[in-house]
């Protein structure tokens, strides 16, 4: 595996510190305010999000069509400026609506460069590592950007714009590689084009919906647990709900360093079997009434996520380095993956509206992680094959 990836594991855990981080800090911005309006919290989430949908015509082939280690640094500065512009008090909606727009333009980047600087034999191991540490400065990010908002939300900021810089920085020691020529045409046809193809290989079709299926997944867990906790194990504050992710997101970081020895890229369809305990740990979530089984199962449930996903991003990015590119690929991964999360969430809202409890709603979504996990695999290769390897 090549020495570079060092650099992008530190410009990596550096841009997604400070992601968090500012994330945290723009809550206690709006918490500071005068009675905000109940939808203000979840609009903020969505405006970063949609970033992902509506620009993934553009980050993907933007990656791919230049240096991805320049187009890292453009990435960060743009999410620099965001979040100088909360800094200077303009409208959080806006300023961190411009995170999102860096962020969107970063995530192709990032998982597009690794094949790349892994090669075949590396690229399930790298991903490994960026997952690891992802969710490492997922963690110390929420916790010290809380810690330093509450103290004082300007110098919470300034260190977020500091970290995102010292990151662009980072990525300077990357290799400078064009992957594709630029094709002429609407970006929004060839993004269309690009689906078609690449959803039509079985293989492809797996990692993009499968990929999908998890964040969906991940992401409406996270909503549901805040009902849960409550309700279920009498907890009041958010420190322990927050308590409860970190078992989940430490489960992620132990599937991410098991999963290179277990499921090599030649053997993506094993990913079937941590997707199917996923599903079937959210359903025993919902039979926990401790803290510590709680705890237990989540971080069994993160596990299971680690091991499911990882294979699934290295297939997603090698690929689409063999046929749209591998930032192409990783920008429309993002394109269907955001978009399951805020239909996934806002389907649970809108259940929530309509008094269907947590306890339902995790054997629900348990039991439909299960059965589209299913489905997405019916098509799969059981086997290797000389051309395309399983």
């Amino acid at each position: 595996m090549s020495k570079h990836i060092y650099p992008l594991l530190i410009a990596q855990f550096l841009s997604a510190f400070a992601d968090n981080a500012i994330l945290f800090t723009v809550i206690a911005l709006v918490m500071q305010t005068a009675q905000p309006p109940g939808w203000y919290v979840p609009a903020l989430q969505s405006v970063f999000l949609v970033a992902f949908v509506l620009l993934a015509p553009w980050v993907g082939t933007f990656a791919d069509n230049h240096a991805k280690s320049r187009v890292l640094i453009i990435a960060n500065l743009i999410k620099a400026a965001g979040a100088g512009l909360l800094l200077l008090k303009v409208e959080p909606l806006i300023a961190y609506c411009i995170v999102g727009v860096g962020a969107a333009l970063y995530s192709p980047a990032k998982y597009g460069i690794l094949p790349e600087l892994a090669g075949h034999n590396g690229l399930v191991k790298a991903n490994s590592w960026i997952e690891g540490s992802t969710i490492l400065a997922i963690l110390t990010g929420m916790v010290v950007g809380a810690k330093v908002a509450d103290y004082s939300t300007s110098w919470a900021l300034i260190g977020t714009v500091v970290l995102f810089l010292i990151s662009a920085a980072t990525t300077l020691f990357l290799p400078v590689n064009i992957s594709k020529t630029p094709i002429a045409g609407s970006k929004i046809v060839l993004f269309a084009r690009e689906v078609g193809s690449f959803l039509s290989l079985p293989r492809s079709r797996f990692a993009v919906l499968g990929a999908s299926l998890f964040w969906a997944a991940a992401a409406s867990v996270r909503v549901i647990i805040i009902a849960w906790a409550p309700l279920v194990l009498m907890t009041h504050n958010a420190s322990d709900i927050a308590n409860l992710t970190l078992f989940l997101a430490l489960g992620i970081i132990a599937g991410s360093a098991l999963v290179p020895h277990i499921i090599p890229l030649e053997h993506l369809r094993r990913a079937r079997i941590p997707a199917y305990l996923m599903g079937l740990l959210i359903m025993a979530l919902s039979f926990t009434d401790a803290i510590w089984p709680a705890r237990f199962v989540l971080f069994l449930m993160g596990t299971a996520g680690g091991m499911f996903i990882v294979p699934i991003n290295a297939a997603l990015q090698e690929l689409g380095q063999q046929s749209i590119g591998s930032g192409g690929a990783v920008a429309l991964q993002n394109f269907f993956q955001n978009a399951a999360m805020l239909l996934a969430v806002g389907t649970y809202t809108l259940a929530a509206s309509q008094q269907v409890g947590p306890i339902v709603a995790l054997l629900a979504l348990g039991g439909l992680l299960v059965l589209a996990t299913f489905l997405v695999v019916m098509h799969l290769p059981d086997a290797p094959s000389a051309s395309s390897p399983e």
